[in-house]
């Protein structure tokens, strides 16, 4: 069946001209249309027409999706969070505005191991519940993918309860949901000086369970002073790939202990935060196809520095943009106010910050081939907008313009 998409102010197609994603200057060339409508058939991208001939068209169509004076984007795409927890961590913020670093507050047995506690106390129908929350935001947002991180288990039963949580929310949920494996978050307080049992249940007790029941097909780590050394995301990398899972990993955020050396060994498919990245660490990662997953949010509610953005773009790399949603260092599930923190703060233009949350953020999900550009032939994902200027979106601080989600084609969130 026939759908058009009707005379939108905008089509801001980020078209890649196949290459799907996009490096250095390409991240501002957004190839914007106009005078345009979109023809969707069976859930796909089929054409672009003008819309003289879309209204010679709307009488074989099945459906007419009118938005005018509306622009639309790629569907969104949430690249990095930590959305299946349960509590609260109001506490700590308090605790640092008193003085407390991050550090301090996870040393002293806070920090990941506060929520650990709280997940572990909650059962799988409470984190369904506060978790689908989260999800329906990010779909009012305009967000049509979501990754959805474990990580708050941090010994099997639990991790295992969370990924079953978030693959029940994948089945449920009308946007796609991208199930992420992290039981290197952290080391529970059980194993605070045991490292090595830890690791070997999650080597050898929780990956493998995870592989065989498809319960997500990534695995992060986080390489930190705080959390594992270069050499134990080393040795989880090493399982998880012979196992076939992708990887991802947190590092470089407040120290550089190798862990960005541990990614590239392994071909992680992102790097994530990057805070601290060094000059010679970005000749490193020059030419390899890695995408830059950088978190704004997180140094907006630390207070602390930002990554070097525009070294990178600078550097041809490819950057994206995500929320790090979070109940610890990132209370922030406002895609659009990450947009315009990394404008603000870390020197990103406008066209940037939508090439970074919408096709680079899908090749950090290995999902750029069908999502994140408006092609011919990918899925039909829109994000629409209720301005006739999509700068209106970053410029609109904190304020969600998105009017309707569409995903495959289907209208699955509209404003009253």
């Amino acid at each position: 069946m026939l759908k058009i998409l009707s005379h939108p102010s905008q089509i801001v197609t980020v078209d890649t001209n196949g290459l799907n994603y996009k490096g250095g200057s390409m991240l501002r060339e957004l190839s914007i249309l106009f005078d345009h409508s979109i023809v969707i058939e069976d859930q796909l991208i089929k054409d672009f027409i003008v819309n003289s001939e879309a209204d010679k068209l709307k009488s074989k169509a099945g459906e007419t999706i009118d938005v005018k004076d509306k622009v639309v984007l790629p569907g969104l795409v949430e690249c990095h969070t930590h959305s299946a927890f349960t509590g609260s961590r109001a506490n700590e913020f308090r605790e640092r505005l008193n003085g407390k670093s991050y550090e301090d507050i996870a040393h002293g047995g806070g920090g990941i191991n506060t929520t650990v506690q709280s997940v572990r106390n909650s059962s799988r129908e409470e984190i369904y519940k506060n978790t689908f929350k989260t999800v329906n935001y990010f779909m009012s947002q305009g967000v049509t993918t979501l990754e959805i991180k474990s990580g708050y288990g941090l010994d099997f039963e639990n991790e295992i309860k969370l990924l079953e949580v978030i693959n029940n929310l994948k089945k449920s949920s009308s946007i796609t949901i991208v199930p992420t494996f992290l039981g290197a978050h952290t080391y529970p307080i059980k194993y605070k000086d045991k490292h090595e049992k830890y690791l070997d249940e999650i080597i050898n007790k929780m990956l493998p369970h995870i592989s065989k029941n498809k319960l997500a097909g990534f695995c992060d780590g986080f390489c930190e002073s705080t959390a594992f050394s270069a050499k134990e995301v080393d040795m989880i990398f090493s399982g998880a790939k012979k196992l076939g899972l992708d990887l991802r990993i947190h590092t470089e955020q407040f120290n550089n202990i190798g862990g960005l050396e541990v990614a590239l060994k392994h071909n992680a498919v992102s790097i994530d935060h990057l805070e601290v990245l060094n000059e010679n660490q970005i000749e490193l990662l020059k030419g390899k196809d890695v995408v830059c997953v950088l978190l704004p949010g997180v140094s907006f509610f630390l207070n602390y520095q930002y990554a070097p953005a525009r070294k990178l773009i600078d550097n041809n790399l490819i950057t994206a943009l995500s929320t790090d949603y979070n109940p610890g260092t990132s209370p922030i599930s406002n895609l659009h106010f990450i947009m315009s923190l990394a404008a603000l703060k870390m020197n990103m233009t406008i066209e940037e910050t939508i090439s970074a949350v919408t096709i680079n953020a899908a090749k950090a999900l290995k999902l750029n081939q069908t999502i994140g550009s408006i092609e011919i032939g990918k899925y039909a994902d829109f994000a629409v907008f209720d301005t006739t200027d999509y700068s209106d979106i970053a410029y609109n601080i904190n304020r969600n313009l998105n009017y309707m989600t569409i995903k495959n084609g289907q209208v699955i969130y509209r404003t009253n």
